[in-house]
């Protein structure tokens, strides 16, 4: 693979397992849940509220689906800043609007066309930690595809 070609993957890959892996505590946190029931949670929009039922493997299913879509949105963000150089100038602005992006993306679209199949429930402290959280999964994105070296 030419190198930026490697570099970009490398920023996809790992900068979408980081802010993969920090969403999962963030949510955490914000819930006052063991991780394990947010990978859970994560597992029941394929598999539906049975998820909560399964134990490790359902919660390593959750994990798996939390890495692949981070991968995949970082994905989203590292090609279009490869293009567009604001990107990775100004990667701090840059990744939070991605990250409101995400955000109502996820609440307003991914999770309604789910299995779990809700749509949210607004309150303004949840609505507000949960796009915060997706505001630094962003940054965390942009921080890892903001090299000069991924430019053309």
């Amino acid at each position: 693979m030419p190198q930026s070609t490697q570099q970009m993957a490398r920023a996809m890959l790992v900068g979408g397992w980081v802010a993969g892996t920090i969403d999962v505590g963030a949510a955490s946190l914000i819930n006052w849940l063991s991780p394990a029931i947010i990978l859970r949670a994560i597992a029941s929009g394929l598999l539906g509220k049975s998820s909560f039922d399964g134990g490790a493997k359902t919660a390593i299913l959750g994990y798996a689906l939390q890495c692949g879509m981070s991968i995949l949105i970082a994905g989203v963000f590292v090609t279009a800043a490869r293009s567009l150089s604001f990107l990775r100038a100004r990667w701090i602005l840059a990744g939070s609007a991605f990250g409101v992006v995400v955000f109502f993306v996820m609440e307003y679209v991914v999770v309604p066309l789910s299995a779990v199949g809700q749509a949210p429930h607004f309150h303004i402290a949840s609505f507000l930690e949960n796009l915060l959280a997706m505001i630094v999964f962003g940054i965390i994105i942009a921080y890892f595809a903001r090299a000069r070296s991924m430019s053309r």
